[in-house]
């Protein structure tokens, strides 16, 4: 005989179960969603937990349990997974910003010792900087630019995506493109 639940599922509205029905249904949405909706579906059926663990390919009651509290208190978006792990940011808004700022300068060949950056040479740059970052790795300066929408071109510089500056009779022109933000994803 189980033991009383102490967060029984509350009812189900009737868009939630067709929200549920159809996410269980999914063959195109991640599998831990999938598998959240059919244990919440076979709870609200009436089984214990353990079988609706088992039911969704699971093994842990106790993690049903958890899903149910959950999902009594924010709905449906307690099918989505949160964050699990990883180390913290280090860097906070100002820090990545200084980061930008300092990509975004003309390097001096005689300061920086190059007339164009690479991501050694801005670490440091940033590292030697007064106001600058004296532990930047050159993967949170590769990330910090990635975010922000700046990719190394074949020039070797850091430009933001979808501009470019090209040679013309008169001039160089700046030439941006349209579907830059569609490109990226």
């Amino acid at each position: 005989m189980s033991r009383r639940k102490k967060d029984p599922l509350r009812t189900l509205t009737d868009a939630e179960r067709q929200a549920l029905t159809n996410l269980s249904r999914s063959r195109a949405a991640p599998a831990v969603q999938v598998a959240r909706a059919t244990m919440l579906l076979a709870v609200a059926r009436g089984d214990d937990y353990q079988q609706a663990a088992r039911d969704a390919g699971r093994r842990s009651g106790d993690a049903v349990s958890h899903l149910v509290a959950r999902f009594n208190v924010e709905g449906l978006t307690a099918l989505t997974p949160r964050q699990s792990g990883g180390q913290p940011r280090v860097y906070d808004h100002a820090s990545r910003e200084r980061i930008l700022r300092a990509a975004r300068r003309e390097p001096t060949p005689e300061a920086d010792g190059t007339a164009t950056w690479s991501l050694s040479t801005l670490k440091r740059s940033l590292r030697s900087a007064p106001d600058g970052l004296a532990k930047v790795a050159t993967s949170t300066i590769w990330q910090v630019l990635h975010e922000a929408g700046y990719s190394y071109q074949q020039s070797r510089t850091w430009c933001p995506t979808g501009a470019a500056t090209r040679k013309r009779k008169g001039g160089p022109v700046l030439v941006t493109d349209p579907d830059a933000e569609s490109k990226k994803s």
